[in-house]
């Protein structure tokens, strides 16, 4: 019998999960500075989390592959995932952490939208109340003033774009999770999506001549940080859900990823945000978690 974590124990591990994402990025962003190409990042990242969880599931005795119908629906999912990832490295590597992954947290948003387009789902009320409060968050996190707003796209704009894009990304990977490879264990979903993630990214950087290893020992330090605690992280996230009490509940903790972003680049990376930046921050947050607990 497998055992389950009672939904507070739940949200205090996933708490700890989306630290470890955070500081997955605030590493990636170490590794960027020293002169990383996000191709390498990317590239290490997958491929060495890819062949953890191959290890795992071999010990889980899980098969590796999905089931015949649904692999060349696995692909299409991890070339997406392949496309997010280096998205959303290359927001980081522009622009402050945080904000890359508080534009990043807009998948929710996207997502209802995307449901109701398609008919699977209408808009609830609760999302047409937290998606402009979110919208307002967002503004105030980016700190886009009316006088300044053409500084401010100069500025950030690529890397917002790189992380809006991301998003978008990520968005139809959770809607093809939801209704085209549902049927696939997740664990393999997960491995299927690195594998392809590694590969893509190793021969696109190498046909395009993008890879590059990072100059120093904070380089590789970053760089070696980033593969191991995306690997942790999202290892642990599979392995922990299954057992959750109210585990849908409980996921909403993840949510927390920016503001634990936002944190640790301030302490690692000394990137300090303006308090009405944080204000929109805990905005954003807010109103996604509304939602879901609406939901």
């Amino acid at each position: 019998m497998v055992a389950t974590y009672n939904q507070r124990t739940g949200i205090l591990l996933l708490l700890a999960i989306s630290v470890l994402f955070g500081a997955n990025h605030v590493c990636a962003r170490l590794a960027f500075d020293a002169g990383t190409s996000v191709a390498t990042a990317v590239s290490v990242r997958s491929s060495f989390t890819a062949l953890f969880l191959v290890l795992l599931l071999r010990v889980q005795v899980v098969a590796l592959l999905p089931r015949p119908g649904l692999r060349l629906r696995a692909l299409g999912v991890g070339l997406l995932v392949s496309l997010q990832s280096y998205c959303l490295y290359s927001a980081v590597k522009l622009i402050p952490v945080g904000i890359a992954l508080l534009v990043f947290q807009t998948v929710p948003l996207i997502y209802v939208v995307l449901n109701a387009v398609t008919g699977r789902e209408r808009i609830r009320s609760s999302a047409l109340v937290a998606m402009p409060v979110a919208l307002v968050g967002l503004a105030l996190a980016l700190n886009l003033r009316p006088d300044d707003l053409a500084s401010t796209g100069r500025e950030l704009g690529p890397g917002i774009a790189w992380a809006f894009s991301a998003a978008l990304c990520f968005t139809v990977v959770m809607y093809a999770n939801a209704y085209w490879v549902k049927d696939v264990d997740g664990r393999v979903r997960t491995l299927s999506a690195m594998t392809v993630a590694a590969v893509v990214l190793s021969i696109a950087g190498a046909a395009t001549g993008g890879h590059a290893l990072p100059q120093g020992a904070a380089g590789y330090a970053g760089l070696i940080l980033l593969t191991l605690l995306y690997g942790t992280a999202i290892t642990s996230l599979f392995m922990l859900l299954p057992r959750l009490a109210g585990g849908a509940a409980a996921t909403i903790a993840l949510n927390t990823e920016p503001l634990a972003a936002l944190a640790l680049a301030w302490v690692v990376l000394g990137q300090a945000i303006a308090p009405i930046q944080m204000l929109g921050s805990l905005v954003v947050v807010s109103a996604i978690v509304y939602m879901a607990v609406r939901r």
